[in-house]
């Protein structure tokens, strides 16, 4: 039998996330499990180290960052989500999004991750990475990803596709 009780979503705010956070949430409600929301802020101070002076407009910016992605957050994370028991929509800051996301699902002793993720080609993937292949490699947990939608399980009225031969 499979238990899950709390169900991490990361979202970078792009559509593949979009969709994750649909399957996350219906996954949620389906196990009665708690949903947590992470979005993982750029930290400008960290990449402005050795830049001479303005410090203080750093702390600013990444505030600003930090802010607009919390208000942004909210507006994603829906009623639906905030209804299930102890949702939680999180931010943290980091320059490395993957290890940050697997360092809050192993201290927040994460069920399930879902994240979207693009699909890239091999040089694309080769030349920028992937958040979410990171995150499979080293997760405490098992990974969901979910592509941006090409085969769409979850329906707006919240019935399941069932699989036909």
């Amino acid at each position: 039998m499979i238990t899950l009780k709390r169900i991490l979503v990361a979202t970078d705010f792009g559509e593949a996330a979009d969709a994750a956070l649909r399957y996350g949430g219906e996954l949620a409600r389906t196990f009665d499990a708690k949903l947590d929301v992470l979005h993982v802020v750029e930290n400008v101070f960290a990449r402005a180290i050795g830049v001479e002076g303005y410090v203080d407009t750093y702390s600013e910016i990444q505030r600003d960052l930090e802010d607009a992605a919390r208000n942004q957050l909210h507006r994603l994370v829906n009623d639906a989500d905030r209804a299930l028991p102890d949702a939680r929509a999180v931010i943290r800051t980091s320059n490395s999004p993957a290890l940050e996301i697997v360092t809050y699902a192993r201290d927040a002793n994460v069920d399930l991750i879902v994240m979207g993720t693009y699909g890239r080609g091999a040089v694309a993937h080769l030349l920028m990475g992937s958040v979410a292949e990171r995150a499979v490699r080293t997760a405490p947990c098992p990974v969901l990803t979910v592509r941006c939608p090409k085969h769409e399980f979850v329906r707006p009225n919240g019935s399941v596709a069932i699989a036909t031969a």
